[in-house]
């Protein structure tokens, strides 16, 4: 577009009532940077939006950030509360798989579409409910499971041990890992252990996973509990430090700084779906531009919670083709309209068709890829 083409795109959507999206996420939460990323996302391609002419007629899309600190209580109160301004049409939620859990039975009674950017928990998507409201361009823990599972094989560590929390989340897993091993004979579940949030130590459990022989521990966590059990790993003989391959929910907060030098010692591995590093995509690279230009970034791997960043952008996108589709802010008429997107060409991937009646996953099993942290921090692919 054009810089007379922008200016009147601007001047369209200048002084006309917004159309709202809400951003139900974790700020607040102490260690996390998903919540950031989210925002951020939503934030460039509403700029995008915005200055091709917004949605409706030159309408313009707009951001309410709705905190919820990880918190379910709060964030069901926050989709009530958003539910109820005018022209307010869907909602963003963020990583924690336990609010969204709790938030499915009131967006459903409201009517009020959620759009997933991270959280991975498959009873997010299979809610039971139809017609659903909820629409997620993530990875869910059965594909993360088997992917780290597969990873684990590939390696030729054969007894593995399942570390999960003590949450809806955690749960999720542990019936997704009994769900694949009941085909794949390897590797082995030797042992399973649970922790809650704000635990301080996991020492306990890493040496009941070596007492049962375990030759890896398959972590389920975000960057709190991820940075703790990389301390403590760290600070033992090398011939006790197992690999440790981790939900992507690691990579939700600032764990390089979180671990420290620890992080360098130990054999972190994480399964994710995006990665500004070494992506060839225009549509990636453009979106690191702007994130560069608009927030400072410095470079593709210094983009925290790259994941969340790029798919909100996509997600919020996809949400201006469906309002545009639906010709009106009715909820109804814009949860059916995404169902009927096609040939959307995201940073995250080309989408010939989003989303269907019978499948509310804009991604798939194949997109899931293996990463390693450098030591600057960066996530870098290590599996095709």
């Amino acid at each position: 577009m054009n810089l007379t083409a922008l200016v009147l795109a601007a001047a369209l959507v200048a002084g006309k009532d917004p159309v709202y999206v809400g951003l139900d996420l974790e700020f607040g939460h102490q260690t996390s940077t998903s919540a950031e990323a989210v925002q951020r996302g939503v934030e460039l391609a509403i700029a995008e939006i915005n200055a091709a002419g917004g949605v409706l007629g030159g309408r313009p899309l707009e951001a309410v950030v709705l905190p919820n600190r990880a918190v379910p209580a709060r964030g069901v109160e926050n989709i009530r509360t958003f539910a109820a301004r005018k022209d307010a049409v869907a909602v963003m939620c963020g990583k924690f798989s336990p609010v969204v859990l709790e938030e499915i039975p009131v967006l459903h009674e409201l009517e009020m579409p959620l759009l997933d950017p991270w959280a991975a928990a498959d009873g997010i998507i299979d809610n039971g409910r139809h017609p659903s409201y909820v629409f997620r361009l993530s990875l869910r823990d059965s594909w993360a499971i088997r992917t780290m599972l597969e990873y684990a094989a590939s390696r030729g560590l054969e007894r593995v041990a399942l570390l999960l929390p003590n949450t809806g989340w955690g749960r999720s897993n542990a019936a997704a890992a009994e769900t694949y091993l009941k085909s794949h004979p390897t590797p082995r579940i030797v042992a399973t252990r649970w922790f809650n949030w704000g635990v301080e130590s996991l020492v306990e459990d890493y040496e009941a996973f070596r007492t049962a022989g375990a030759q890896a521990v398959v972590f389920v966590t975000n960057e709190g509990p991820g940075a703790v059990l990389v301390r403590e790993v760290a600070a033992m003989a090398p011939e006790k430090r197992m690999p440790i391959i981790a939900h992507h929910g690691v990579a939700g907060g600032d764990l390089v700084t979180l671990s420290g030098p620890a992080l360098g010692k130990v054999d972190l591995t994480a399964v994710q779906f995006f990665t500004f590093v070494g992506n060839t995509r225009p549509q990636a690279k453009a979106l690191l531009a702007a994130a560069e230009k608009r927030y400072g970034v410095q470079d593709a791997g210094h983009v925290l919670s790259a994941g969340g960043l790029a798919a909100a952008h996509d997600l919020t996108h996809l949400l201006a083709l469906a309002v545009q589709k639906a010709g009106s802010t009715d909820r109804k008429a814009i949860r059916k309209a995404l169902e009927e997107l096609r040939d959307y060409d995201g940073a995250v991937k080309q989408l010939p068709r989003p989303f269907t009646p019978d499948r509310h996953e804009a991604l798939a099993q194949e997109d899931l890829f293996m990463a390693r942290f450098t030591a600057e921090g960066a996530l870098v692919r290590i599996t095709p």
